[in-house]
């Protein structure tokens, strides 16, 4: 759960905790409503980590805030829930299929701005997913049939005593303010002198969790009475001195202008500049992207330490760098605010380049030790991609960078597993801008791989054909090469074996003569499974041998995994069984981090097919079942890669037919026909998998990363858990960091919710 205040202390709403449970238990489809910073995200944050138990599959989380269109509302769904479903269906269609047979608990957040995308997604998914349970929050109800309603309302002003009287020095919002104040006063406390004033400001702030936060900001440097003073003063001049015409939005929205007025000029061009950020962001984009004109980069760290401090800006650990958020009320202000200096073009377009850049840097060192983190990066920065597209899309003159970034995050949409984000995204801006240029010519090879994964040759067809129309237009040989490289995977998945075998031989020729090494290595162990398939087994291995010596030679991993299967694959036709298992265990070895799902079906079909060789064909009818889970995870099956390896894969699962007798080899394909990726690699590879289904991550974490995680889920600060045992700080935060990448999580809060499953289960 990447909450806005997950690094700060929960404070009261017992009762609402109790009452949401209790509607949890009853209703499937519950509902927090309430004004903006009245609470709801902190709240169901809250509920999902206490209700976590209830739930044998788990909690799960959608982030709504960060989206500017309906239509974007299934795929950040899908992307929520890990969904690696490949195909062409329609998405909701994907989660559901992902979702069945599972008890979840789902809380999707922030629905109010895209309220009838997300009433007819939830619809569908509660309609076909027996097992699913929703908790979402939106300032108005979603309108289903069944939904249960809780209006969320303001912090207690007073509380009730052992001696059953009533008073103000426990009240929640007091203890909140206290709370919050205590960050930067450490005692600061409700005492005889200034109770009152206490009492007042609370009151004032109508007991609004967002508005006593701010305030909270303002007492490092002035007195409770002071703040309620010029509270009061600037109230009366909003609201003609009439306090009951006060609604309390207006009362959060008069504080957060006051906030801004308070800020220096530097802080609110930096306020209104960061509203260009949907969902989290570091300091480096911030430098980047904010850091011009009038604000020198150079500045921009002290002044993100400013606005932190007046609770503008919230803060989150995300491994060893923090990034930043802005609450929807803060980044909705700042809109505003920037649309008013007139920078609202300068500031998307900086921001488009900053993504831009990365996308281009993770193509420059793709064939590195680093695919890995960068793949892992990059899923952290997802909506921030996403709203870089939709901004270059939607406005005039930027179709070409749009068509640049789409193309560049090609390991993005493929080994990061954002098939279906990458081709609607690459279909829009492919409808943009019609003339031949460089940039659409890459988005349309980049379409066409992205279609062929997903088992759409039609669509990958036409791609191609005016990727090599635009290449001629541009008399550009690279760009050629690139389209026979996609025509021959098309040709090989169609079973024209020779066909294709030429097609990667031009390919690659142009490759490693520009010295393009990512799209060579790429290419070549394609080429590897075309000869395996034509027999030229021969070739077909010192095909590999190439790739794996330049793997080793850059620290490449992605296409070496790939490579191990197609050398495994080839041995098993050349009847070196002991050599093919070697390779296969080496190339899902690699998969622990990588989770590349059809890599991952792949080896473990030719592990199944190594069992029937070696007569274990109980083993053999239990790995067929590991890959058919991925298959069907993935949305297709291994035909989609062409009718050579189907009939090798027909052939295998009629012997153990043949051995088991159909009924008992089903019943063992089906006991581990729902596991996840990461368990179907460990059973692959000897291991135990801990369930049926599984949670993200399970089985990646070494020993020592489990301990740091659980520690994390106590609440501990990385000083804290370095102290507790007896290592650096600096040890810590690499723990966390790499704790973050290989469960795909983008705050401590998700680590300490999946932790607790994790023991809860254990």
């Amino acid at each position: 759960m990447t909450s806005s205040h997950s690094l700060t202390t929960f404070v009261g709403r017992d009762q609402e905790l109790r009452e949401v449970r209790d509607l949890l238990g009853a209703a499937r489809l519950v509902t927090i409503t309430g004004t903006g910073g009245i609470g709801k995200t902190r709240l169901a944050a809250e509920i999902l980590a206490r209700a976590a138990r209830a739930f044998p599959d788990g909690v799960a989380v959608v982030e709504l805030a960060a989206l500017g269109d309906g239509a974007e509302v299934a795929s950040a769904t899908a992307t929520a829930l890990a969904v690696t479903d490949q195909s062409t269906r329609p998405v909701p269609e994907q989660i559901a299929r992902h979702l069945m047979g599972r008890r979840l608990l789902l809380l999707v957040d922030n629905c109010e701005h895209v309220l009838g995308a997300a009433a007819e997604l939830l619809a569908h998914l509660l309609d076909a997913v027996d097992g699913l349970t929703v908790l979402t929050t939106s300032r108005e109800p979603l309108g289903l049939a069944g939904e249960q309603i809780f209006p969320l309302g303001p912090l207690a002003l007073t509380a009730v005593d052992g001696r059953g009287s009533r008073g103000a020095d426990n009240a929640e919002a007091v203890r909140l303010l206290v709370e919050r104040t205590r960050a930067f006063l450490p005692h600061f406390a409700v005492n005889d002198e200034n109770r009152a004033a206490v009492v007042q400001l609370c009151t004032r702030l109508d007991g609004m969790p967002l508005a006593i936060e701010l305030a909270a900001a303002r007492l490092r440097t002035l007195s409770v009475q002071q703040v309620v003073d010029r509270l009061d003063e600037r109230f009366k001049l909003l609201s003609t001195g009439l306090r009951a015409e006060l609604p309390r939005h207006r009362t959060l929205w008069d504080l957060v202008d006051w906030s801004h007025e308070l800020c220096s000029l530097p802080e609110r061009r930096l306020w209104a500049r960061l509203s260009v950020f949907p969902a989290t962001f570091d300091l480096d984009a911030v430098e980047a992207v904010c850091g011009y004109a009038d604000l020198d980069p150079v500045d921009v760290l002290d002044l993100m330490d400013r606005l932190v401090a007046k609770s503008i800006v919230t803060s989150e650990l995300g491994g060893a760098a923090m990034r930043y958020r802005m609450l929807v009320t803060m980044r909705e202000y700042g809109a505003r605010r920037l649309a008013e200096l007139e920078e609202v073009d300068e500031a998307n377009r900086r921001h488009r380049d900053y993504y831009l850049g990365r996308a281009a840097v993770m193509v420059r060192d793709w064939c590195g030790p680093r695919q890995p983190v960068a793949l892992a990066a990059m899923r952290v920065d997802h909506a921030n991609l996403l709203a870089a597209l939709a901004w270059s899309t939607s406005t005039p003159g930027e179709g070409e960078r749009a068509a640049e970034l789409g193309s560049l995050l090609r390991y993005h949409w493929i080994a990061g597993g954002f098939l279906s984000d990458g081709r609607r995204w690459l279909e829009r801006i492919l409808q943009l801008d019609p003339r031949p240029t460089p940039e659409r010519g890459a988005a349309l090879w980049v379409a066409a791989w992205v279609s062929l994964i997903q088992g759409d040759r039609g669509a990958a067809a036409a791609f191609l054909i005016e990727c090599r129309e635009v290449a001629t237009d541009l008399d550009d040989d690279v760009l050629v090469a690139h389209a026979d490289h996609w025509t021959g995977l098309m040709q090989l998945f169609s079973g024209e074996t020779s066909a294709s075998i030429a097609s990667y031989e031009a390919a690659v020729a142009v490759f490693e003569r520009v010295g393009n090494q990512a799209a060579a290595q790429t290419a070549l162990f394609q080429l590897a499974m075309a000869q395996t398939y034509d027999g030229a087994r021969e070739a077909a291995l010192t095909t590999c041998d190439r790739v794996l010596a330049l793997s080793e030679e850059h620290d490449e991993q992605w296409c070496r995994a790939y490579s191990l299967w197609v050398t495994g694959l080839c041995q098993w036709h050349r009847g070196e069984v002991e050599k093919s298992r070697v390779a296969a265990v080496a190339a899902l070895g690699l998969q622990r981090a990588f989770q590349d799902g059809i890599c991952i079906a792949l080896t473990v079909e030719l592990m199944s097919w190594l069992a029937v060789d070696a007569g274990d064909v109980h083993r053999a009818a239990e790995l067929a079942g590991g890959a058919q889970s991925v298959w069907r995870q993935l949305g297709t099956t291994i035909d989609a890669f062409g009718p050579d390896i189907l009939a090798d894969s027909t052939r295998e699962a009629a012997g153990i037919d043949a051995r088991l007798g159909p009924v008992d080899a089903e019943r063992l394909r089906s006991t581990y026909a729902d596991l996840g990726k990461l368990d179907v690699v460990e059973l692959a590879l000897g291991g135990r998998p801990s369930g049926a289904v599984t949670q993200p991550g399970h089985s990646l974490l070494t020993p020592r990363e489990t301990e740091v995680a659980r520690l994390i889920a106590e609440g501990l600060s990385n000083r804290a858990i370095a102290e507790r045992l007896v290592i650096s700080h600096r040890t810590v935060d690499g723990h966390v960091e790499r704790i973050l990448a290989k469960l795909e999580f983008s705050s401590r809060t998700q680590v300490a919710i999946w932790a607790t499953e994790q023991q809860a289960t254990s």
